[in-house]
């Protein structure tokens, strides 16, 4: 059986930082194949498996779907932290994290390794308290807020929206009045993938999410492709399957804390 607590509000003091917080206990082995999606986002996961190991680990953006059995006698709290956090709180790029998953203790930054030990013998479904008394204070002093607010901006031009298809990226470059250049180091440090990576990843993210719920050329125009052709592509390139054949055979998804293998 999986317990999914319910979705805690992030404290106001995590919000510089952290996007979404997510709490989940997992008793009895999942049955059937789960799907971990790409993921352009930088996760910090606070685990206990059954057999009693802690694990406070790093978890980086994931560039193409993994299919997998999920686990079971798992306690977790994940933090995905905001663009422009990796390094302030671990110490490496974003992109140093790109398909990996690492103990915060071997990590080089002096935050993540105080963190970890502050948090590591919390129960992960009651540690969120304790973590909005910690983190601010590491990384207060730490993070560009210029760099960061610009990163941000530039994230969330790039999305998909309900009520508009993701910005170009030279129209982005321009609209925050750096080079494409700039903009591309931006978020290799900052999200871990170039900005039209980033803007792939959250695209295919969202018909995933969405499909069958419109037509697939809406869709794909809904979500920024050229057109249906365009979107199938790149679907299949990411997940490893076309987009049809995902809806057919839909897969339940997973969450870091379940999928994560030991380090």
């Amino acid at each position: 059986m999986t317990i999914a607590e319910p979705l805690p509000t992030t404290p106001e003091a995590l919000r510089p930082w952290v996007a979404e917080v997510r709490t989940m206990s997992f008793t009895d082995p999942p049955e059937g194949t789960f799907v971990q999606l790409p993921d352009a986002g930088t996760k910090v996961v606070l685990r206990v498996t059954g057999d009693g190991r802690r694990d406070v680990l790093a978890v980086g953006p994931r560039v193409r779907a993994a299919y997998h059995e999920g686990k079971a006698h798992i306690a977790c709290a994940e933090l995905r932290l905001a663009p422009g956090t990796a390094r302030a709180l671990l110490g490496v790029p974003a992109a140093g994290l790109v398909g990996r998953v690492v103990p915060l203790d071997a990590l080089p930054g002096g935050a993540a390794r105080r963190f970890a030990r502050e948090v590591r013998w919390l129960d992960p479904r009651e540690a969120l308290p304790r973590i909005a008394e910690v983190l601010p204070g590491l990384l207060a002093e730490q993070a560009d807020p210029a760099r960061t607010a610009l990163l941000r901006a530039g994230v969330a031009a790039l999305s998909v929206r309900m009520d508009r298809a993701p910005a170009q990226v030279q129209d982005v470059a321009r609209e925050l009045a750096v080079s494409e250049r700039q903009l591309r180091n931006l978020f290799t440090d900052g999200v871990g993938v170039s900005p039209k990576h980033y803007a792939r990843i959250d695209r295919v993210r969202t018909v995933a999410a969405r499909a069958g719920s419109a037509g697939w050329s809406e869709l794909a125009a809904a979500t920024g492709y050229f057109d249906q052709s365009h979107m199938t592509t790149d679907f299949r390139a990411l997940m490893g399957v076309p987009p049809r054949s995902y809806f057919r055979g839909r897969l339940p998804a997973t969450t870091p804390c379940q999928s994560i293998r030991q380090p």
